[in-house]
């Protein structure tokens, strides 16, 4: 079998380590690196949690680069509401057995893509500051990149009324993306809020034996508290492990074929993914939208991974 090699580039974050979790146990799945960026919790964070959960899932020989630790032209906003101080809240991890690698992250990104002998695969779940510094500095890149498949964006935002967390922290490195020409699958808000980690779910995780099951159900415990808090949902939306999912599951997304524009000007709209799902500007498809998810299905896949632990 021939394995999808995969870049993650991320911000954990709850769902991201979660996302690495998943991707760690699939056999479909080669994870070339693990690029971090500052979104969830500032870039230290977000870098020593990613270090944690390779740890915990044995990726001890996966390089962890630390990335963009602000937006490419804003000031940096993190999510404490959500995520909590540390960026990973919730279960007692121990410190990591080792440090993150001293090349950049948008380099580590460069020179994967260029090292590898077939197309590369790369997966943000947080804001898109590597992936553009990425292609500025080595455009190149694109044509070794078979798809970028990120979480982001939506119909409709929960960091402002219009816009999404991932894409309103850095909304100038978003266009850049979606403007590339290469091909996007976007997992965002109308999907992602499909794959609710319910207390039915958390209570499936938690009849697992083994220990990195109990870290989900803790990560998910909390996650599901902040969300209640904040949002009133009834469970922890488990974004980023959607794009994890699609690579090695797509039968369980029902997908559009849309142009995505990023909105970086609007005094209040900034941030905002337009998506045109009924192709009224006539502009060139650039993506494919997630609008349904196998419920069921999904996390059938996720809880059968974390049985492999």
């Amino acid at each position: 079998m021939t394995k999808r090699k995969i870049i993650m580039d991320c911000d954990p974050g709850h769902d991201d380590a979660i996302a690495i979790i998943l991707a760690a146990v699939q056999p479909q799945l080669e994870i070339l690196g693990i690029t971090t960026v500052s979104g969830n919790a500032e870039i230290e964070k977000t870098t020593m949690n990613a270090l944690k959960i390779c740890d915990l899932v044995s990726l001890t020989d996966v390089v962890v680069s630390k990335g963009a630790s602000e937006p490419l032209v804003r000031l940096r906003e993190t999510a404490p509401g959500i995520h909590g101080d540390s960026g990973l809240d919730g279960p007692e991890l121990p410190e990591p057995s080792r440090s993150w690698s001293e090349e950049h992250g948008f380099d580590t990104i460069i020179r994967l893509v260029k090292e590898s002998n077939g197309p590369v695969t790369i997966l943000p779940t947080g804001p898109l500051t590597n992936i553009a510094l990425a292609l500025s500095k080595a455009p190149e890149i694109k044509d070794n990149i078979e798809e970028i498949v990120l979480m982001g964006g939506g119909t409709f935002g929960n960091w402002t009324p219009t816009a999404e967390f991932n894409i309103w922290a850095d909304p100038e490195a978003a266009k850049k993306v979606f403007d590339s020409g290469i091909p996007i699958v976007v997992m965002g808000l109308d999907i992602t809020h499909q794959a609710l980690a319910t207390k039915e779910v958390i209570d499936q995780v938690n009849k697992i034996d083994n220990n990195v099951a109990k870290i989900v159900g803790e990560l998910l415990v909390f996650f599901a508290s902040t969300y209640k808090e904040m949002f009133d949902f009834d469970g922890a939306p488990v974004h980023d492990v959607l794009t994890v999912a699609y690579c090695v599951a797509p039968e369980l997304f029902k997908m559009k074929d849309v142009n995505i524009t990023v909105e970086t000007k609007g005094e209040f709209t900034s941030g905002t993914t337009l998506i045109d799902l009924h192709g009224v500007t006539g502009r060139e498809v650039n993506a494919k939208f997630g609008l349904e998810l196998d419920v069921e299905g999904f996390w059938k896949l996720m809880i059968e991974a974390l049985k492999k632990y």
